[in-house]
């Protein structure tokens, strides 16, 4: 039996990066008379600068000026503010750090001491953000689950205001209900009961019963059914020690047995590991997968899409296949998504007024504006407050869209846009599912913020997100192909230990112990 986890306070330690940083105002501690100020200052805008991150770069940021950008004016009117707006992708935020021209607010997508935030928050240069909190901010005090702000904070103390995720499940399994409805078989509970129903569909002549990807990438059912998920933020206690989940060798064996079984019956593609992600959305858009797992946010799209070439195609999400243990699912999300940091040089009132900015953004007036734009342009309400919304039909549309609902809106549940969504009957299914089903399913496990230093010497043990170690998944592809014994899983994981994974769980066992920036996934 597997030991149940305890949700740890994120208090990383780690060695003092110098970074230099600069801002509008002199650096000031934040006091109570410091209210008054800010009421002054209302009557007129806040004026601050403001970096929001990005992974990429192209979109709609790189195609207007930011700062003229209509959304961006009208977001200033609403909240009486004056911004000077940069997008910079996270992966070049060290550079920023680096030339000391650091804004007042800077988002990042990470915790205090990711590596894009290069030791900035240990050597001082954002400022702790827990009493201007506790004064101004009721609306995010309340919303925010205690996990986001475990995630955001550093030595006890928090520092970030997070874009948060209520449900940390947001993966479930899909499945063409039409075809199953078709073979007669009830919805599958069971590993079993659901490898039947992938050969009913292959006597149907489905292509793909079960759609794959690379690295098992949304493709990791039976991981999870049988809890060896092997992934960054799986680990568990096991005798003392924290290990990943994949050295749980009884279980993986079953789970490895398993995809062979559906790679022998035809259940799969062939070449399953190597199936790009362009391809696997194809398999699913062009109606030849009977069942795969993804975001349940996809819900929509892809019964659109499969309908296009099945009219009397169904897509359903259904509860994902348990594992002896009764568990299934998939991996638990970190409770965060992005976070905004405040400036240690920001003055006090300004402070203030920044804090009242985000919080803001948890009001319905909030919601509204970044969910449908501005009323009478991108959308309408009659009599009974019913709301009409121009969902966008470009490409172009849906960056503009993309820029006001997702890269504006700093501060929100970013779960599923529930007021976006009940305006169709696959939005409505879609947060059902959510709410209904995979929040009822899915992985906990224990996660190291800052990564655990060890990987750092052994790049081939390196779990990312959702893609295990290089070494493990090579192991993996092997034993499903026939290439190695299933039953050889026990000397993979003395490799794994003699090729430095006996280090990585030492690290992880004390940092754990020491509870030094461990985070808890869980519900």
């Amino acid at each position: 039996m597997k030991k149940k986890f305890v949700m740890l306070t994120l208090a990383a330690v780690l060695t003092t990066t110098a970074v230099a940083g600069c801002s509008n105002g002199n650096q000031a501690a934040v006091s109570p008379s410091a209210s008054g100020k800010a009421a002054e200052a209302a009557k007129s805008p806040t004026k601050f600068s403001i970096s929001f991150p990005t992974t990429i770069s192209t979109g709609y940021h790189t195609k207007v000026d930011v700062n003229k950008d209509k959304w961006t004016l009208k977001l200033e009117q609403l909240t009486n503010t004056d911004l000077d707006v940069k997008v910079l992708e996270d992966s070049k935020m060290s550079v920023m750090f680096a030339g000391g021209d650091i804004p007042d607010v800077v988002g990042s997508v990470g915790t205090p001491t990711s590596k894009s935030m290069s030791g900035s928050v240990e050597a001082g240069v954002f400022m702790p953000l827990d009493d201007l909190l506790k004064t101004y901010a009721p609306n995010m005090m309340k919303a925010i689950p205690k996990s986001a702000w475990a995630a955001v904070s550093y030595k006890g103390k928090i520092y970030g205001l997070p874009e948060f995720l209520t449900n940390p499940s947001r993966r479930g399994t899909f499945i063409r209900m039409d075809l199953l409805e078709k073979s007669g078989l009830p919805a599958p509970q069971t590993v079993e009961d659901f490898l039947n129903v992938l050969r009913a569909f292959k006597k149907m002549g489905v292509e793909n019963p079960y759609q794959m990807r690379d690295s098992f990438k949304y493709s990791d059912i039976l991981f999870g059914a049988y809890d060896v998920l092997p992934y960054k933020d799986q680990f568990e206690v096991v005798n003392g020690q924290v290990v990943p989940k994949f050295f749980d060798s009884e279980n993986m064996q079953k789970a490895l047995q398993g995809y062979k079984t559906m790679l022998d019956e035809g259940l799969i593609p062939k070449d399953f590991a190597s199936v790009s992600s362009t391809d696997y959305t194809k398999n699913i858009n062009g109606a030849r997968a009977g069942s795969w797992s993804g975001n349940v946010s996809g819900l929509p799209g892809y019964r659109t899409n499969v309908k296009q070439i099945v009219p009397d195609g169904k897509v359903e999400v259904i509860t994902s296949p348990k594992g002896p243990e009764g568990k299934g699912g998939y991996l638990y999300y970190a409770p965060i998504v992005r976070a905004f940091y405040v400036n240690s040089n920001v003055k006090p009132d300004t402070a203030i007024s920044i804090i009242k900015f985000f919080d803001w953004m948890l009001t319905p007036e909030a919601a509204k504006f970044f969910t449908f734009g501005t009323e009478g342009e991108t959308y309408t309400v009659d009599g009974s407050g019913k709301v009409t919304y121009k969902f966008p039909t470009t490409k172009e549309g849906n960056d503009e869209e993309g820029w006001r609902s997702g890269t504006l809106w700093a501060i929100h549940d970013s779960t599923i846009n529930k007021m976006k969504m009940e305006l169709d009957p696959s939005g409505k299914d879609t947060v059902a599912a959510l709410e209904n089903v995979v929040s009822k399913e899915g992985l906990p496990g224990i996660g190291f913020y800052p990564d655990l230093a060890a990987f750092t010497k052994f790049p081939d043990l390196v779990a990312q997100g959702d893609t295990g170690p290089k070494l493990i998944i090579d192991h993996m592809v092997k034993m499903i192909y026939g290439k190695e014994p299933i039953t050889d899983w026990p000397k993979v994981i003395e490799e794994y230990k003699q090729k430095g994974g006996s280090e990585v769980i030492k690290e992880a066992t004390e940092r754990y112990n020491k509870k030094d920036g461990v985070i808890v996934m869980t519900k």
